[in-house]
């Protein structure tokens, strides 16, 4: 049985929900996400309060789930309040900067880099050595942090590269004389 799935959803004023069988459609003030499940969940939606079951027993099914809660959750929250990811440069010589559509990160390669902003988020560089990027999708928000960290990732002997905010890197000890 799930321990997730079993949770409600609480919906806060002003987020609608469209449920049509397996298909959801969450909108809010920042925008509309809607998403697909498999026949085995089914939505119950009373007052303010979302809860989802399952109509399987097997291993698919409850796995099933606890994942459209999840992402139900995800969507209301969302359209609410939005997600957001913060990258940070570290090390000499590592800059970013927006020129319109375009990220431009200086990652001490012999060119810049030139990282397309999509439609369906934000970035902004507070300074030069931080990336904050936010949507409504938390899926593509976390997609799209995990592209631009790919591009430059940390290495352990230095830390040198672009690491989420808060990151820890394990460092390798140097050379011993």
């Amino acid at each position: 049985m799930s321990r997730v799935g079993k949770v409600p959803i609480t919906i806060p004023t002003g987020i609608s929900l469209k449920i049509d069988g397996s298909y959801i459609k969450a909108s809010g003030p920042k925008g509309e996400l809607e998403f697909s499940f498999p026949k085995l969940v089914q939505f119950h939606h009373e007052g303010n309060s979302l809860t989802v079951s399952t109509n399987s027993e097997d291993k698919f099914g409850r796995a099933m789930w606890g994942t459209a809660r999840n992402v139900v959750n995800n969507m209301v929250r969302g359209v609410s309040v939005g997600f957001s990811k913060k990258l940070e440069l570290v090390g000499t010589g590592y800059k970013a900067a927006i020129r319109g559509k375009i990220l431009v990160l200086e990652l001490r390669f012999s060119h810049p880099v030139f990282y397309g902003i999509p439609s369906s988020v934000s970035i902004e560089t507070p300074t030069p050595t931080e990336i904050v990027i936010s949507g409504i999708d938390k899926q593509v928000v976390g997609e799209i942090a995990s592209e631009i960290r790919k591009l430059r990732p940390p290495e352990p002997y230095q830390g040198k590269g672009v690491r989420y905010a808060g990151e820890r890197i394990i460092m390798k000890e140097g050379k011993k004389k």
